[in-house]
């Protein structure tokens, strides 16, 4: 088989990528949860809505820290802040965000713990 007997599976392989925007977005948020910091406040906000005060004792990690992850994850898109009087809480934006940290988490015990997948 030669290259040139690709070409034309080729074609409508790159029809079925996704838009290069769709795919930069996607990029960013996985790219965010790539820090453990992040992903363990994730893994809060989608089980909950928390102020910085709460996710900072929960964490054992330094305010400014907190808030500069929270900042982030805001901009990717990943979490949404409402204020309450002079509380901003925070919680995981939406069903996707949730289905995905979830997802990651339930993938990662299952590869620590060799338990094989169901499709």
């Amino acid at each position: 088989m030669y290259a040139r007997d690709n070409d034309a599976g080729a074609n409508g392989l790159q029809q079925r990528l996704p838009v290069d925007s769709h795919v930069e977005a996607a990029t960013e948020m996985v790219r965010m949860l790539a820090d453990g910091t992040r992903l363990r406040l994730m893994w809060l906000l989608v089980h909950g809505e928390y102020d910085v005060t709460a996710l900072v004792a929960a964490l054992g990690v330094a305010r400014p820290a907190v808030s500069q992850h929270l900042g982030k994850l805001r901009l990717a898109g990943l979490v949404t802040m409402r204020r309450d009087g002079r509380r901003a809480l925070y919680s995981g934006r939406g069903g996707h965000v949730r289905r995905l940290v979830t997802e990651v988490m339930h993938a990662a015990a299952h590869r620590v713990r060799g338990i094989p997948e169901h499709d």
